[in-house]
């Protein structure tokens, strides 16, 4: 039975780079919400305070994601979910979805201290490499990060989570399933 693989985290925590590696080890299909928005809406983005549209835009998106993913499901296909759901309730939300609708989940959390993301960031701003989708102020990576709740003993004692150590871009890509908080984790 294919997998719903939620990869999640806060920005820079190499999220893509992780959800890639993984569509390619498991011959899943990788769905990026952060691509996804900046092809659709980025060309009308407002000045100012553009969170209100964003949020809107980011519930409509998230339902036709789902819908394209139960598509995929259903070739047999893994999806890998690169949705940023950073914060907790949303996130819980969406998985207990996947669940409720009968579909297997894992969710994969990743984490990095702050200044190597910000790093991270400014690189993939600068470069625009293969896991760029759209330009990340400083501003915003503030914002993203103090929103970032990670998961807590509810959510993982709810449904799988598979905790991806910050080390990852630097050694093979071995995941550590927990049923509570690995040490050195948070």
């Amino acid at each position: 039975m294919p997998i719903v693989r939620i990869v999640e985290g806060p920005v820079g925590a190499g999220k893509s780079t992780f959800s890639g590696s993984l569509a390619a080890r498991t011959g899943g299909v990788h769905i990026a919400l952060d691509e996804w928005f900046a092809k659709l809406f980025s060309p009308d983005r407002p000045e100012g305070d553009f969170i209100p549209w964003y949020i809107a835009r980011k519930e409509r998106l998230l339902g036709l994601i789902w819908a394209h993913s139960k598509i995929v499901l259903t070739s047999g296909s893994d999806v890998i979910l690169e949705l940023g759901l950073i914060q907790r309730q949303p996130r819980m939300d969406f998985c207990r979805k996947v669940i409720d609708e009968g579909y297997s989940l894992v969710m994969y959390e990743l984490d990095t201290p702050r200044e190597i993301r910000l790093a991270r960031v400014h690189h993939r701003n600068s470069n625009r490499g293969p896991t760029f989708s759209m330009i990340v102020p400083d501003h915003i990576f503030e914002i993203a990060s103090n929103m970032w709740e990670p998961s807590d003993e509810l959510e993982r004692d709810e449904y799988k989570i598979e905790y991806v150590p910050s080390t990852f871009s630097d050694e093979p890509m071995a995941n550590h399933s927990f049923n509570g908080t690995p040490s050195g984790a948070r």
